[in-house]
């Protein structure tokens, strides 16, 4: 399991899709998830230090937590099935560690308004993380070539391929900083 942090949120022009860009801490990984609308809005207020005049369910979620006692531990993005990310909510209530089944976009809003970590279990990395490192990804298409893939595999990541296809990479990590930095 690697912990990521949220590197950007990303809008498809054509479809106006939108996904989360989670990237693992100290990599060249990146872990693209596709969240609703809402659901990237209540993380995007957060990041950006909005301020609502009423509790978005998220806050109110995390109200509701700490208010029976608990704290958020961690959030984990946990199985990638049938093109759909699962999570979990890890938390800790009294030293016992409690998971709770969530869909990663309510998980990372409630990431970003405790600042717990965000972890991903490797087999999710394995199979829908993108390396932008240029020798990592020949390396990794070598080994790839080298590993049978099963044709059901493969069209259950074709959503994520034509979205990923469609991004601009090139600003990855640039976000914020000058043309001549």
């Amino acid at each position: 399991m690697l912990e990521l942090e949220i590197e950007s949120i990303r809008v498809r022009q054509e479809t106006q899709q939108r996904a989360v860009v989670l990237k693992v801490k100290d990599s060249d990984l990146y872990l693209p998830i596709f969240v609703g609308q809402f659901e990237v809005e209540a993380i995007r207020f957060k990041l950006m230090e909005v301020e609502v005049q009423r509790p978005m369910t998220h806050d109110l979620l995390g109200s509701v937590i700490g208010d029976l006692g608990g704290t958020i531990h961690s959030i984990v993005v946990s199985e990638l099935k049938n093109d759909t990310f699962f999570a979990k909510i890890v938390i800790d209530t009294n030293g016992t560690l409690i998971e709770i089944d969530a869909r990663p976009s309510d998980a990372l809003a409630l990431a970003v308004r405790s600042e717990a970590p965000i972890y991903a279990e490797d087999e999710v990395l394995e199979k829908a993380g993108v390396s932008l490192d240029v020798e990592t990804e020949n390396s990794s298409l070598e080994e790839s070539q080298e590993k049978q893939v099963n044709e059901e595999e493969l069209e259950g990541l074709s959503a994520f391929t034509d979205f990923i296809d469609s991004l601009d990479l090139e600003d990855i990590g640039n976000e914020g900083k000058k043309p001549d930095q």
